[in-house]
């Protein structure tokens, strides 16, 4: 173990249930579903002069039944990995070894299997992609009316709401959950389409019967559990199906992405962290430092998912015809990696969600420090409402705005813009006037707690009350 390369997505930082539907076991069993489904249909269909009751019994004993030494030296030997598991599952079935597998090609348990595993792989993102949602949703209801800073060009603007800002996390969350639903809806088998996707051996199987080898490709894909399958395929289903799964993959880590810089630049400002571990180690020479290790490593993450739809653009452009099988070593590869991947960066999601830690006074420091820039326009207004004119205001409220970022910036002196504006004899307002102006900080959040009330009340909580059974089902607690 200590000898050899140890994928860190495996050994670090995902959960047992997404690891298993990528493991052999979860594999070839599938596979031998598939052929008992397959044989199955065969037999319901009336194919009952090569299939009997005893072959299908013999092999629905047998699917978890596997010798996997004997299949890896059959490989060895003929260099096929699924004509290595036909040979072993008959001799696990000698009654039945001469049906297995009868009419198809690899890519009948292949597509299939790999369909199979990416719907329930999507079922646990979905899962855990409603975790993240609760949980954000918790906080931004908690701080729906604490006023902060916003931020344009990361530079200080009008003020929100700490709220406010993470409903726009939310609003990427539920693009990303709805992609997922629909995508869901349409998921489809490859079904049974033969060596090439014409279907031409079960034409034969079933002495030129087209009604009953439609019926077997839609009986198949019932049986393996969907709807239906893809109208027409290749020897594969087409790898465009891939892409698009990729890519609502990809756009989750992008959410998180962004979510996760975002909280960096807030934990830098000193206004907003990640949680900590009561004996955690910010750094092995600073020991004061509190560094956002967990948001650094879901960015690092988020970023090598990004960076995998090429592979899949690049796949699917490739496949000459029919098909070739430069696709096979990279979805090998890129398949179980891309669902990996955004199993570790929702579990270091909810985890961070959970137990955020906000600073409402280096908030209202910061707010404060700003405030002065954030009246002039109350100020400008109430001058023109006097009889002033609007250009000369704008003139005069520039000139001191800058000489008062200035003296803020070069001599690291307090925001005394007001002080300057009250002495101006051309501003028609006092400095108890323009104090007062200041208010409560809350006035300058415009609707930003209305607009957090509303968004969670008309499009969160129905989605999660719709799906409060998978709310708390996701293990987010991290090994390192």
């Amino acid at each position: 173990m200590h000898t050899v390369y140890q994928e860190p997505l495996v050994g670090r930082y995902t959960n047992p249930e997404m690891q298993y539907l990528f493991s052999d076991e979860m594999k070839f069993t599938t596979w031998r579903r598939c052929w008992l489904a397959l044989a199955e249909a065969q037999y319901e269909l009336g194919l009952t002069g090569l299939i009997n009751r005893d072959m299908l019994d013999e092999m629905k004993a047998n699917l978890t039944n596997i010798d996997y030494g004997l299949a890896r030296e059959k490989e060895k030997e003929i260099r096929h990995d699924v004509m290595a598991h036909v040979f072993e599952f008959g001799t696990k079935c000698p009654k039945a070894e001469a049906i297995i597998h009868l009419g198809a090609t690899s890519q009948f348990v292949v597509c299939n299997t790999d369909l199979i595993i990416q719907r329930h792989a999507l079922h646990l993102i979905r899962a855990g992609l409603l975790n993240v949602i609760d949980q954000l949703a918790a906080f931004c209801e908690r701080y729906k009316d604490l006023p902060t800073l916003g931020y344009t060009h990361y530079q200080p603007a009008q003020p929100t709401t700490v709220g406010k800002r993470n409903t726009l996390y939310l609003l990427d969350l539920l693009t990303d959950f709805n992609s997922i639903e629909a995508f869901l809806e349409r998921f489809r088998a490859r079904g049974a389409k033969g060596t090439v996707g014409t279907q031409a051996t079960f034409l034969e199987l079933f002495q030129g019967d087209h009604e009953k080898v439609r019926r077997l490709d839609q009986l198949v894909a019932e049986k393996l559990g969907f709807v239906g399958s893809y109208p027409v395929t290749g020897q594969t289903y087409s790898r465009k199906h891939d892409i698009k799964l990729v890519e609502i993959l990809a756009g989750i880590a992008a959410t998180a992405h962004k979510f996760a810089v975002d909280l960096r630049l807030l934990s830098n400002l000193k206004v907003q962290e990640e949680p900590f571990a009561s004996n955690q180690t910010g750094s092995s020479a600073m020991a004061y430092k509190r560094n956002p290790m967990r948001s650094e490593r879901m960015t690092g993450l988020a970023r090598k998912l990004m960076g995998l739809p090429a592979d899949f653009y690049s796949t699917y452009a490739n496949q000459w015809f029919e098909r070739t099988l430069d696709d096979s070593a990279i979805r090998r590869m890129d398949i179980p990696q891309a669902f990996l991947l955004t199993d570790a960066i929702l579990k270091l999601f909810i985890n961070i969600t959970s137990n955020m830690v906000v600073y409402t006074k280096q908030i209202e420091k910061h707010i404060a420090s700003e405030l002065p820039f954030m009246v002039t326009e109350k100020i400008l207004m109430e001058a023109v409402n006097r009889g002033c004119s609007r250009q000369l205001m704008h003139e005069v409220i520039k000139e001191h705005s800058v000489a008062a970022g200035l003296m803020v910036k070069q001599e690291a002196r307090d925001n005394d813009l007001l002080l300057r504006l009250a002495d101006d004899p051309r501003i028609p307002l006092n400095g108890s006037e323009l104090t007062a102006m200041t208010g409560d900080y809350r006035q300058f959040t415009g609707r930003a707690c209305r607009q957090t009330e509303e968004f969670l009340e008309e499009y969160v909580h129905p989605i999660l009350e719709k799906n409060k059974e998978s709310i708390g089902t996701v293990d987010a607690s991290l090994r390192v």
